[in-house]
């Protein structure tokens, strides 16, 4: 694991502070007086955060777990005890922990009604609800509301994919898996996108 510290912290780094500097501007736009006065939806915001997550997951993807491969470094669940680097869905997971660190009420993360881990299942009945939804309509998000707290949330939900048969293969052959017949393009579960938005 030593061998690849310094270009994990590096990859990292540069990764996590690309998705912060782009929900800031997004934010900072979407809170502005000139974007109240437009009207930007909350849904609308939940597509400008999705295509950052997605861009950046795939960008991973292509241009960090590919190419480390090619240099027997692979991506596999055990990244932090064991020399490698995340898998793709590890890699958004940690992204959204660390955004859920800083006291913005954005949070984001893989979810799914039949997860290797409890953990990563629906927390409430809207992630149920939605879940269902995205699974039987793939290409039409789920949107609601919940509180928590005094805060009122938007919650979005779209339908996540097994876009590499890594990602099939993983599920599958994973002794927690509940299930082990993915196939490729198959809806795996959702990304759910939690932000504030005004009473």
């Amino acid at each position: 694991m030593s061998d690849n510290k310094p270009l994990l912290w590096t990859l990292g780094g540069a990764a996590f502070a690309f998705v912060a500097v782009v929900f800031y501007w997004i934010f900072a736009l979407t809170l502005s007086d000139r974007m109240r006065s437009d009207k930007i939806t909350p849904q609308r915001t939940a597509e400008f955060i999705h295509a950052v997550l997605e861009a950046n997951r795939n960008n991973y993807t292509d241009n960090v777990v590919v190419k480390l491969q090619r240099d027997g470094i692979e991506a596999h669940e055990h990244w932090r005890d064991e020399r490698g680097v995340p898998l793709p869905a590890q890699f958004l997971l940690e992204s959204g922990r660390l955004v859920a660190l800083k006291d913005l009420n954005l949070s984001f993360r893989l979810a799914s009604l039949t997860p290797i881990y409890v953990w990563n299942g629906a927390n409430s009945d809207l992630e149920r609800q939605g879940l269902t939804a995205v699974q039987k309509n793939p290409e039409n998000p789920f949107f609601g509301t919940i509180k928590k707290g005094d805060v009122r949330l938007f919650q979005a939900i779209y339908s996540d994919k097994a876009i590499s048969q890594a990602c099939v293969d993983c599920h599958n052959s994973h002794p927690n898996s509940p299930r082990r017949d993915f196939q490729l393009n198959d809806v795996m579960g959702g990304i759910i996108i939690s932000f504030p938005i005004d009473q």
